[in-house]
């Protein structure tokens, strides 16, 4: 397993390493210290690796990952695992704004609380926050799951089109076009089948409710010429 030590290795080198990784390589694990909050940690990866990363990380870690498996033993700044394709990201720590944004695939597991607009725009990602969410979240989600096991803050789902939400414990207000929906059998396996990859299967599905969009923002309708 090779070990970068970014207070030596500069970050540029070493995600340079990580993309031109060869199919077949044996250097499958990487294992990241003194990350200290340095943005874009891993990004762009497409490789079947994983990297596991000692401490904080800053914007964009793991954005746009493609098959890798990233670990975070901290905290992560805007927009870790933003439009990511593929591949795991686990957060152990808490998450900034914009986790997940316009991701398209993957699973991202936060440990602890994602601030605002989490999953924004998600385009197929699944994301489970074991903590709380902040206002705005899933604004714009399109498909894919979010899953939160704490509470919600404000316009949750705003003008949300075929995501799922899934949320265990207080939505302060949900947005525009978002509506509580019936949690069908259906949504259970998906949702049970999510938290035991998050590692959290003891906690019952039936304790969650789930939110998805109205469709009344779907086409243009005449009667609300004034507000668009």
């Amino acid at each position: 397993m090779p070990n970068i030590d970014l207070e030596v290795t500069p970050l540029r080198d070493f995600n340079q390493m990580l993309h031109d990784l060869a199919e077949g390589t044996n250097d499958t694990s990487f294992h990241v210290i003194n990350p200290k909050g340095q943005h874009a940690i891993a990004a762009g990866v497409d490789a079947p690796v994983a990297i596991e990363i000692d401490g904080n990380v800053g914007y964009y870690c793991a954005g746009m990952n493609k098959r890798a498996n990233v670990t975070v033993n901290g905290s992560a700044g805007v927009g870790v695992g933003e439009n990511m394709m593929s591949g795991r990201i686990h957060v152990k720590g808490d998450a900034s704004s914009s986790a997940g944004a316009t991701a398209c695939g993957g699973l991202l597991v936060i440990d602890g609380n994602a601030s605002a607009r989490c999953g924004i725009s998600a385009r197929g990602i699944d994301i489970v926050v074991k903590g709380s969410v902040g206002h705005m979240s899933a604004f714009m989600a399109q498909a894919g799951n979010i899953v939160v096991l704490g509470d919600a803050g404000e316009a949750l789902g705003d003008s949300i089109y075929e995501a799922c939400i899934f949320v265990r414990g207080d939505v302060k207000s949900l947005g525009a076009d978002c509506i509580e929906k019936p949690l069908s059998d259906e949504h259970k396996a998906t949702l049970g089948k999510l938290l035991e990859e998050a590692g959290v299967a003891d906690i019952d599905v039936n304790e969650f409710k789930r939110y998805g969009s109205a469709r009344k923002l779907y086409h243009f309708h005449m009667d609300n010429l004034e507000a668009y």
